[in-house]
C-alpha cells in the first residue's frame, strides 16, 4: 500500500483530527489506517492519516481508494481528491 507515499507532511493529519473530520473515536481510526491503508506510521511510530485518503473512504469511493493505494497520483480519479484537500499532487510544485 502506497498511503503517504512519497510522504508530504501537508497531506497527513493526526489521528485527533482525522477523528474529528469523521466523527469517530481516535481508536476508529487507528483501526481504519491498519484495515483501509488512510495512514501510516512515521518518525518514531507516530499515527499520520491521509487527507485524500480518509475524504476517499468517507465518500465511498472505493475505487478511488484503491488506486490511491496502487500508488496512482495521476489519475483524474485521484487527482480530484488531491485538488478538494488543498494538496499538489507530489512531484509538481504547489
Amino acid at each position: 500500500m502506497k498511503v503517504l507515499t512519497p510522504y508530504d507532511p501537508r497531506e497527513g493529519i493526526s489521528l485527533k483530527e482525522a477523528a474529528a473530520r469523521a466523527g469517530k473515536s481516535e481508536s476508529t481510526l487507528r483501526n481504519w489506517c491498519v484495515q483501509h491503508g488512510l495512514g501510516r506510521r512515521v518518525g518514531g511510530g507516530v499515527w499520520v492519516v491521509s487527507k485524500v485518503a480518509l475524504g476517499m473512504f468517507l465518500d465511498g469511493d472505493r475505487r478511488a481508494l484503491a488506486a490511491y493505494l496502487a500508488g496512482d497520483r495521476s489519475s483524474s480519479l485521484v487527482k480530484e481528491y488531491f485538488e478538494r484537500v488543498g494538496v499538489s499532487l507530489p512531484g509538481l510544485a504547489a
